[in-house]
This record gives C-alpha cells, sequence and structure tokens, in this order.
C-alpha cells in the first residue's frame, strides 16, 4: 500500500515544501499543517484511522500511541524531519536529506527476534545487614525476597532474637561463591549456608554447609564491593548500587518492583557455527570474539564457540570483529543495514544533492542530534543522521559500503558504553582500504561541539560513480575496496586484519600438509596427484591455525587486501618432486623427504637394519605390503600350520589293530 507523509512544520518553526517532496519521493504528502498534536487533532486522527500514513513528527510518539489506542488502530510510522533536517542554520538546500530520510523510513526492515523470558519475582538480596534487611521490607509485598547476609569475620555476627519477628521474606547466612546467568534463570553457589530455624520461641541458626545451589530471578546486590558479573550494567535482572549513595538504593529497589513477569529479551545475533575459525584439532585460531565480549556471554566450545543469548547485551563488537561471518548481527539484519546505507546515499543524489555525508549514531547520539536541533545550529544540509541499534556492530564493511554508495565521509558519533578499541581497530582496517581522511570518530558530549565539528569538516570527494554492493561482509568489503581503489593491486593492512596471505619458508615446508586438513575456510588445499601446497587468498581469515599447526614453523602471514583476480583462485605456495616407487614406478610422496629418511634410517635403524628393509622406505603403500609379507621374517608370517590328523593315524597307534 502506498503511504502518504502527513507533513507538519511544528508551529511554523521548519520549511517543508510538499510539492518538491512528494515529486523526490514518489510518496504523496498532505497540505503542510503547523500543530497536528493540539488544533489539528483531528487531521491526525484520520490519517491513523486510514492506516497507510506516515506522521513526519516524533516528538509527540506518546501522544499519537494513545491517539491510535483510543481509535482502536495500530500506532502509526513516525519520521522525524525536524530534528534531523528541518532545524538547522544552514541554508543550504534541505530537499535532497529530507528524501533520503524518507526513503531510508519507508524500508521494510525485518522484525527483530525476541525470545520470552518469565520473571516470578524470586530476588536475592546481597548487602550489609541492615541495608539489605530495609530493602526487603519494601520489597517484601511485590518480590519473593531472601536476604543472604555475609558470614565476615570482620561483621559481628547477626543473632536471630535480632531479627524481626516477621515470616515476610527469608533470611539466610553464608558466603556466596558463584552465580551465574540472567534475569529469570539465576543459578547461586553458596558456602557455609545457614538457615533460619523458626521453631519455638527461641530462633536460631542451622548447621553450616557448603555447595549450597539455588535459582532466582533477580539479584540485588548493594554490597558496594566488586560485581558478581562483568559490565554489570548489561546484566539484565543483576541491579547494583552504591550502599553509600541512597538515591541510587531507593532506584535499584523501584525498579526491582517492576521486573515480574514475561518479558521479551532481543536475540541479538545470529550464529553459524560451522564457519567459526576458532580451533580446529586443538589448535587454536581466532579469539577476537572471546577477548571483547563485555559480558562473558561468549565461551570455547572446542572448534567452535558458544554464545549465551541471555547474557548477550547486543553491543555488536563480536560481529563487527568475526573474520569469517559465523557470527553476524541480526536486530536489525546486516543486510539491512546495508539497505539503509545505500537507500540513503541513492535518494540523496537522485534528488540532485551532491557530496553527502553519513553520521553514524546510536540512540544516545540521536538525543544529541535533537539537542543541537533545538539549542543551536543543528546539523549541516549535506549531514545524513543514521542511527543504529549497536554502534559497535557498525564495522570496516559498513563503513566501506558507505563510501562506495557515494557518502564522501563517514563520522561515528562515540558514546557511553561502547568499546572503543574495536571502534578503532574497525576504523583503522576502514581507512587503509578506503583511504585515508574518508571516516573518522567524534568522541563528543556536547552538542553544541557536535555541530561545531560536522560545520568545520573538510569534505572529501565521493566517489564519482556509486555502486552498491551485495554479499557478505567480506564481499562487500572487496567490491567496495575495488570501486574506491581502482588502480591498486595489493593494500597493506593494519595488523590483526582478517584479510592476507600465508607465507611459507620452502626450505622449512615438508608438505606435511597438516595445514590443509585444519584450514577451517579451505583457503589452503592440496593437488591429489602431485605435493602442493595451494592457496586462496581471498579465503583466508588470518586465523592462524595453519601456523600453530605447522611442525616447522614453515608459516608466516602478511596482512593486506589483495585486488587482483588472482586472489579468488588458487596459487602453488610450495611445489616438490614426487619420488617415484622402486618397485612399481607409481608416484607417491616428496621426493626430499624420502631422501631425508632413508638417509636417517637406513643401516642406522633396527627395523631398517638390512638393505632389503631399507629399501621399502622408496616403496609406495601397496609395494610395502607385498615386500613385507614375502620378506625373510615377515611379520605377517605365522608358525607352520599343524598336520590334519585322520582315522589311519588314530587306529596306527592303538596296540590291538
Amino acid at each position: 500500500m502506498t503511504k502518504q507523509l502527513i507533513l507538519c512544520d511544528c508551529s511554523g518553526t521548519q520549511t517543508l515544501n510538499a510539492d518538491a517532496l512528494s515529486k523526490a519521493t514518489g510518496l504523496g504528502c498532505s497540505r503542510v499543517h503547523t500543530a497536528l498534536c493540539t488544533t489539528q487533532v483531528e487531521t491526525t486522527a484520520a490519517a491513523i484511522s486510514g492506516g497507510d500514513s506516515v506522521i513526519c513528527c516524533t516528538q509527540e510518539k506518546r501522544f499519537f500511541a494513545d491517539l491510535a489506542a483510543e481509535l482502536d488502530q495500530p500506532e502509526p510510522p513516525l519520521l522525524d524531519l525536524r530534528d534531523r533536517a528541518g532545524w538547522t542554520a544552514d541554508t543550504g538546500d534541505l530537499l535532497p536529506k529530507m528524501s533520503a530520510l524518507i526513503a531510508e523510513a519507508c524500508l521494510d526492515v525485518s522484525p527483530g527476534k525476541s525470545v520470552d523470558v518469565t520473571s516470578e519475582g524470586l530476588c536475592l538480596i546481597l548487602g550489609p545487614a541492615d541495608l539489605a534487611l530495609a530493602a526487603a521490607e519494601r520489597l517484601q509485598d511485590v518480590l519473593g525476597v531472601t536476604v543472604l547476609l555475609d558470614t565476615d569475620k570482620n561483621a559481628p555476627p547477626l543473632e536471630p532474637m535480632n531479627l524481626a519477628p516477621g515470616r515476610e521474606f527469608d533470611v539466610i547466612r553464608g558466603k556466596l561463591r558463584r552465580a551465574q546467568g540472567a534475569l529469570g534463570q539465576f543459578q547461586v553457589s553458596i558456602d557455609a549456608l545457614q538457615q533460619l530455624d523458626v521453631a519455638g520461641r527461641q530462633w536460631s541458626w542451622t548447621a553450616a554447609r557448603d555447595g549450597a545451589l539455588s535459582d532466582c530471578d533477580l539479584i540485588l546486590d548493594l554490597r558496594g564491593d566488586t560485581p558478581l558479573f562483568p559490565a554489570p550494567d548489561k546484566r539484565e535482572g543483576y541491579l547494583r548500587a552504591d550502599p553509600k549513595n541512597p538515591q541510587a538504593v531507593a532506584d535499584v529497589i523501584l525498579a526491582a518492583s517492576q521486573m515480574v513477569g514475561t518479558f521479551e529479551k532481543p536475540l541479538y545475533l545470529r550464529h553459524e557455527a560451522l564457519l567459526c575459525a576458532h580451533s580446529r584439532a586443538a589448535q587454536s585460531g581466532c579469539s577476537k570474539c572471546l577477548d571483547h565480549c563485555p559480558t562473558s556471554a561468549i565461551s570455547s566450545a572446542g572448534d567452535q564457540v558458544s554464545i549465551d543469548p541471555m547474557i548477550c547485551a547486543g553491543c555488536g563488537a563480536c560481529a563487527a570483529l568475526c573474520p569469517s561471518g559465523a557470527i553476524t548481527y541480526d536486530a536489525p539484519a546486516t543486510d539491512d543495514q546495508f539497505r539503509r546505507i545505500q537507500t540513503l546515499a541513492k535518494a540523496y543524489l537522485d534528488a540532485g544533492g551532491q557530496n553527502p555525508r553519513l553520521l553514524v549514531v546510536s540512540p544516545h547520539g540521536s538525543e544529541m542530534i535533537s539537542l543541537a536541533a533545538r539549542f543551536g545550529r543543528g546539523l549541516p544540509a549535506d549531514v545524513v543522521p543514521l542511527e543504529v541499534t549497536a554502534l559497535n556492530a557498525f564495522g570496516h564493511a559498513e563503513i566501506l559500503a558507505a563510501l562506495a554508495a557515494g557518502f564522501a565521509d563517514v563520522s561515528l558519533l562515540l558514546s557511553p558504553g561502547i568499546d572503543h578499541e574495536v571502534q578503532q581497530t574497525e576504523l583503522d582496517l576502514a581507512l587503509a582500504i578506503g583511504g585515508a581522511g574518508k571516516a573518522r570518530l567524534l568522541d563528543i558530549a556536547d552538542p553544541d561541539l557536535l555541530s561545531d565539528a560536522l560545520y568545520d569538516a573538510q569534505v572529501s570527494q565521493p566517489l564519482a560513480t556509486p555502486i552498491r554492493p551485495m554479499g557478505s561482509r567480506r564481499q562487500i568489503t572487496r567490491q567496495a575496496a575495488m570501486a574506491l581503489q581502482p588502480e591498486a593491486q595489493q593494500l597493506p593492512l593494519p595488523a590483526q586484519a582478517p584479510y592476507g596471505a600465508v607465507l611459507v619458508d620452502q626450505d622449512s615446508c615438508t608438505l606435511c600438509l597438516s595445514c590443509v586438513s585444519l584450514c577451517p575456510s579451505g583457503a589452503l588445499g592440496d593437488n591429489p596427484d602431485l605435493p602442493q601446497l595451494r592457496f586462496q587468498e581471498e579465503a583466508c581469515l588470518q586465523c592462524g591455525i595453519c601456523a600453530s599447526a605447522c611442525p616447522e614453523d614453515a608459516i608466516s602471514f602478511e596482512p593486506r587486501l589483495n585486488l587482483d583476480p588472482t586472489a579468488l583462485s588458487q596459487v602453488v605456495l610450495h611445489e616438490e618432486e614426487p619420488f617415484a616407487c622402486v618397485e612399481c614406478g607409481s608416484l607417491f610422496g616428496v621426493k626430499s623427504t624420502i631422501e631425508k629418511i632413508t638417509e636417517k634410517l637406513a643401516g642406522k635403524h633396527a627395523m631398517f637394519a638390512r638393505p632389503e628393509m631399507a629399501r621399502m622406505i622408496q616403496m609406495c603403500d601397496d609395494c610395502r605390503v607385498q615386500a613385507q609379507f614375502h620378506q625373510k621374517d615377515s611379520p605377517f608370517a605365522g608358525a607352520d600350520r599343524p598336520k590334519v590328523r585322520t582315522t589311519e593315524d588314530y587306529l596306527s597307534k592303538r596296540r590291538d589293530h
């Protein structure tokens, strides 16, 4: 169904040209309204009831949602033209930018996947006795509360007589040894556990026991000590506050009281385990995702890695760093992200714009854009913002795709909580491939400084003939590099880049081919007819498994991006003359290796002391078996078979016969 844009200039504070927008986007546009949220609410209601309209206002999102609920209609799609384009000090043409934003908003993006997580409100509270018990009293009516009092030798033990005589919540003593899991499925292990025996008039603690296991839905940590989990702010269901900050304690108590029911947990990643290059045959390979996961949601699982979706916080660093594509971001899907980038660039250029610049932001960055628009100069007319769920997932492939699509440069506005090292690594790789000065990181927290940086920036020249590469992230990177660097054959890359060549020391390599059997991507291969080590550079992940497996330490790496067509086919890294069997003449093995073995063993080892035994080293498999079978003292030979006894033999020994 064709959508119609419902335009509003927000009380005349921005300029909108309905006819020009309709012509540029191919969509129908309403007349320009001034107050869809107040005096012209009837128009808004009619648009929502029609079901095929996009309201160009996000400030009143809650109002429009309430209005849709009153009309028994789904929430209408919203589009922000004001903060991202209309409110600006730039006097340039805003039509290309608005057209790009409209085209991107009209894309059909696959909805993210999620799984239901149920919390029944079982809450474990940790912390000093006075604070933990006070928190339990406030939560006892809405949660099933258990207070764990730490058996710290430096603190005086809390006697049962000092506890309130109520039974609204449970109190235990012990030492928390381990906690794992997330919202709705925490598991804790407690040593020296003592439960409260409430029988009789005098309560008492039971005998201590180690290794107690229990489950809970929430953990409220008021200890002010080392967090139980890495990246504690990203662990859902784990609420932590400084016990010296009463407001922080009150905030987490309020948050805990709301965490009962069924919640949707987004599934941020798609994992194709067979593509993983983590390990092969106990030889270590790529560990980039393990090294940079802030929540420890990724763990080693033999030849692959395992991802716990309940712990994953969706930062996206693993997806950007994964060399094989085994891990890809899925909220939204990677393909949708590339479509958004390319749609923004194409719509901007089709509307007559020139030299567009892409500004990639997180939700935090979108708030900065809104503040800059309301209180400052806003964004320049040629800066097109793109909000992404996870900034760390916007890696070198996405940057290069944007440059290849026609953007003059790409700026990434950093936000709190992201991994700066990952973002810098991906930026360095993108600059090495796409060219210096075409992308940058903006570590800015002030909206006015953000505007200044964008207005004062030197604009590069975009690609003269934009392309829209397709395929996997590796394929898109290669296509973009060929467009951005048409004269280059090889591009040197930073260390640890996921592209490069395998270098073989031919003096050390014995062509044992152990590297071939373990290569996870098939970049290394052999020749079934000749002693050869073959290599397809485009497929190499630079994971390092081949170097770990090489018994001669003959393999090293050169990080580079080879744009020559030869990188797509196999080339011979090392080959030697095969050895001809001394019996039948068939080719087998490597001549130099057979000669070295013969030199070292012939006449020097008990098994090859005689010339005919040493000669077996130079035979193929079939001939060697034949020679062993027919040789003197053959290991296959047994004792003479016993003579078959007949009736005559038995009767000849009888005395009466």
